[in-house]
C-alpha cells in the first residue's frame, strides 16, 4: 500500500509537490499495466483450458462473482459504484484475446440499447446494429451474433411487448440483465425550439416525454421511428425535425442538446436482458443474487391463477415480476411472465418450479441469471 504521508503538503512550492506526485502516479500506472498484462496472460491460459471441454468464453455468473469479490475487498477511496465498470472493461479486454464477442443491439449507434450493451459487455466487443427487436433475435439465433441485448421493461411505460412475444417464440435463453437510467434530451440541428414541426423518437420515448411535449411543444407532430438514434439522425438532416435521444446520440450525429432531461419521470429506468442461443450456453451457477424468468399458461378455470401462486408461497420463493400477455390463440387465453428471486439449484426454488410446472398447460424457463446489483 502507498504511504499516505507521502501525499501530505510539505511546505515546498506547489509545482514541486505536483511533479513528485505525478512521478508516483506514472510509476503506479506502469505497475497497473504490468499487472493487467499478467492477468491477461492468465485469462489466455484459462481460455486454452476451456477449449478442451468446449466451455463458453463468456460466463456472466463468474464475472458477477469477480465483481462482488472486488467490491467486498475494496479498501477505498474508490467508490464501490466505480468498481463494476472498471472490472467489466478489464474482463472485456481479456475476453477479446480469446475471441471478440459479437453482440446484436437495437441500432444505430447512439441508442440506449447500445449504452446498455457497453455497460454489460465492456467495449472490447464487435457490435452488430439491428433495425428492430425481431432482427436482434434473428441475428442471435442464426449465429451471426453471439449475444443480443433487448429492452424488456421500463419503469414508466411497463413491459416491451415485442420482446416478451419474441422470448416466447424463440429458443434463445436469458443469461443476464442490466438496468440503465434513461435521460431523454431534445436534440436538434439548430440551438433553439423555434421552427420545430416534427418530433421523432421511439414510441417508448415519445410516451415517456408526453407531458413535457404537451407543455413545451403543443401541436407539434410526434412521429414514431425505429429508435431514438434514428430520430437523432433525422434531426441532423432537417432543422424542422427534433429528436429525443441521449447525449451520446447528440455527439454521434452532431446536433444540439436543446433541452435536457425532458422525461416525465425523474427516476426513469429501463431494464435490458442479454439473450443467447441455448445450445452454446452452459447453465449459470448460483451467485446469491439471481433471477429465474418463466413463461406459463394455466387452464381457464376459477381460481387457476391463485393456485398457480400457491407453490411459491409454500416454498418461500418471492415473485418479483408478474405480467400477462394475450396468447394470440383467439380464445381469450393469456401467457404469464413471472420473475422469481432465486436459482433452480436452490432446493426451495427447484421444489416450487416443479409444483408449478405440474399444474401448467404451458411452461417455459426463459433463463436463470445474475441480477444487476452493480
Amino acid at each position: 500500500m502507498v504511504d499516505q504521508a507521502h501525499f501530505q503538503p510539505d511546505g515546498r512550492p506547489v509545482n514541486e509537490q505536483l511533479a513528485d506526485l505525478r512521478v508516483k502516479i506514472d510509476s503506479l500506472d506502469q505497475q497497473l499495466l504490468d499487472l493487467l498484462n499478467q492477468r491477461a496472460r492468465l485469462a489466455q491460459a484459462v481460455g486454452e483450458v476451456k477449449k478442451l471441454d468446449g466451455s463458453p468464453i463468456f460466463r456472466p455468473d463468474r464475472e458477477a462473482q469477480v465483481i462482488d469479490r472486488a467490491k467486498n475487498r475494496n479498501p477505498g477511496p474508490i467508490l464501490n459504484d466505480s468498481i463494476a465498470p472498471i472490472w467489466r472493461e478489464v474482463m472485456s479486454a481479456c475476453r477479446a484475446l480469446e475471441a471478440r464477442q459479437r453482440v446484436a443491439f437495437l441500432g444505430p449507434v447512439g441508442t440506449f440499447t447500445e449504452q446498455a450493451m457497453l455497460n454489460y459487455f465492456g467495449s472490447s466487443i464487435e457490435p452488430v446494429a439491428c433495425v428492430n427487436i425481431d432482427e436482434i433475435f434473428r441475428a442471435t439465433a442464426s449465429g451471426s451474433a453471439d449475444y443480443g441485448v433487448i429492452p424488456i421493461e421500463n419503469s414508466t411505460e411497463g413491459v416491451v411487448g415485442r420482446s416478451l412475444d419474441m422470448l416466447l417464440q424463440s429458443r434463445l435463453t436469458i443469461i443476464g440483465e442490466t438496468n440503465l437510467m434513461i435521460t431523454h434530451n431534445l436534440l436538434r440541428k439548430e440551438p433553439g425550439r423555434d421552427g420545430i414541426k416534427v418530433v421523432c423518437a421511439h414510441p417508448q420515448a415519445l410516451a415517456q416525454c408526453q407531458n413535457w411535449l404537451n407543455t413545451h411543444l403543443p401541436g407539434v407532430e410526434r412521429r414514431a421511428v425505429s429508435s431514438n438514434a434514428e430520430g437523432a439522425r433525422l434531426a441532423s438532416e432537417d432543422p424542422s425535425i427534433a429528436g429525443i435521444a441521449s447525449e451520446r446520440a447528440a455527439s454521434q450525429f452532431g446536433v444540439h442538446v436543446v433541452d435536457r432531461g425532458i422525461q416525465d419521470e425523474v427516476h426513469n429506468r429501463t431494464r435490458f436482458v442479454i439473450i443467447t442461443n441455448v445450445d452454446q450456453h452452459s447453465p449459470a451457477a448460483p451467485t446469491g443474487h439471481d433471477c429465474t424468468s418463466l413463461a406459463l399458461s394455466v387452464a381457464n378455470r376459477p381460481g387457476a391463477v391463485h393456485d398457480m401462486l400457491v407453490p411459491l408461497k409454500r416454498h418461500g420463493v418471492s415473485m418479483t415480476r408478474f405480467e400477462s400477455r394475450p396468447a394470440k390463440s383467439g380464445q381469450w387465453e393469456y401467457v404469464f411472465f413471472i420473475d422469481l428471486a432465486g436459482h433452480p439449484d436452490q432446493d426451495n426454488v427447484a421444489a416450487a418450479i416443479a409444483e408449478l410446472r405440474a399444474q401448467c398447460s404451458f411452461f417455459k424457463v426463459l433463463g436463470s441469471y445474475p441480477l444487476d446489483v452493480h
